[in-house]
């Protein structure tokens, strides 16, 4: 009889135990604002490993201003992919002084390695065509708390 119960249970109430199970998005990460030539852009800022190896995963959109901002201790050779990621985004690496360095586009649910030209400490990820958009590219300098702190 108790097989058949426990049978019975999952039947009925597995798909929600599944749902509950699936990873979410993280979406209440500490925030701040930065400015990039004439625009601002609102990000979230992932500082531990867990927050950074999750990182957009999972979100099936974001607000056109938004982003996140990676911040790692040293500055080292990022490398980036998108697996879990249903988006597709743009990352620029970025120096200690807020000078970009190089930006990639990449594709959603994809694991194609996208990487800094040198190392860096700060990876910013915007909606993909969101600098081409505004013109920003490698050398446009960004501004706020993280890059003034990081001298």
């Amino acid at each position: 009889m108790r097989p058949i119960r426990l049978t019975l249970l999952l039947s009925l109430f597995g798909p929600f135990f599944l749902v509950l199970a699936q990873p979410a998005p993280q979406m209440n990460l500490p925030r701040t604002t930065l400015g990039i030539g004439i625009h601002q852009i609102q990000v979230q800022v992932a500082t531990t490993p867990e927050q950074q190896a999750t990182g957009l995963m999972f979100r099936t959109d974001m607000p056109a201003h938004e982003g996140m901002l990676f911040v790692f201790g040293t500055p080292s050779q990022q490398c980036f992919w998108m697996k879990n990621t249903l988006i597709n985004l743009t990352a620029a690496f970025v120096s200690d002084d807020g000078t970009i360095v190089n930006t990639e586009d990449m594709q959603a649910q994809t694991t194609v390695s996208h990487c800094s030209a040198k190392p860096v400490r700060f990876v910013l990820e915007v909606n993909q065509g969101w600098f081409a958009k505004k013109g920003i590219k490698s050398g446009t300098k960004i501004t706020g708390i993280p890059f003034t702190s990081s001298r």
